[in-house]
C-alpha cells in the first residue's frame, strides 16, 4: 500500500505538492485558458481599442502574475506563513474578478461585432469569450478554495 503524504493543517505545499493540493491544481488550467484568451484576442483586428485593451491587459497580467505566483510555491519562497494564504486568496479573488469583468467587455464587444465580415474572425472572437468565462470560472473556484484554507491556517 503506498503511503500518502498529506499537508499537514497551517502549511502550504510546496514542490510537487502544488500539483497535488485541492486549491493549487488549478494553476496549470489557469494558465491554459488565460494564455488562450490572450492568443486568441492578439489574433484579431482590435477593435474598438479600448475594451479589448482591457482584456489584453487582464490576460496577460493574469497570466504573467499565476506563473510567478505558482513558481513561488513550487520553490518553497513561501515559508507557511498565513500571509501567504492570504495572498493567495487575494490575488485569486482579484483575477477571477478582473477576468469576470473582462468577459463581460469581451461578449459585449463580440455582441456587437456580429458576423457582418469575415466569420472566422467572429468565431475567434466567441472562442476567447468562452474562455475568458472558464478562466473566471476556475480563478473563482481557486478563490473559494484558497479561502478554506486561509480560514483553516
Amino acid at each position: 500500500m503506498a503511503a500518502t503524504t498529506a499537508q499537514p493543517m497551517g502549511s502550504l505545499p510546496s514542490g510537487l505538492g502544488i500539483c497535488t493540493t485541492a486549491p493549487d491544481i488549478f494553476y496549470l488550467p489557469e494558465l491554459v485558458f488565460g494564455g488562450l484568451v490572450w492568443i486568441l484576442v492578439a489574433s484579431t483586428h482590435v477593435n474598438p481599442p479600448n475594451p479589448l485593451g482591457w482584456v489584453m491587459f487582464v490576460s496577460v497580467f493574469c497570466f504573467v502574475m499565476t506563473f510567478l505566483w505558482m513558481i513561488i510555491f513550487a520553490a518553497g519562497g513561501h515559508k507557511n506563513s498565513s500571509g501567504w494564504a492570504a495572498a493567495d486568496f487575494a490575488y485569486h479573488g482579484l483575477a477571477a474578478f478582473f477576468y469576470l469583468s473582462a468577459g463581460v467587455d469581451l461578449a459585449y464587444i463580440t455582441f456587437l461585432k456580429k458576423p457582418a465580415g469575415d466569420f472566422r474572425i467572429y468565431q475567434i472572437d466567441i472562442a476567447a469569450v468562452v474562455f475568458a468565462y472558464v478562466a473566471t470560472l476556475l480563478y473563482f473556484i481557486h478563490t473559494i478554495l484558497s479561502s478554506i484554507r486561509w480560514k483553516n491556517f
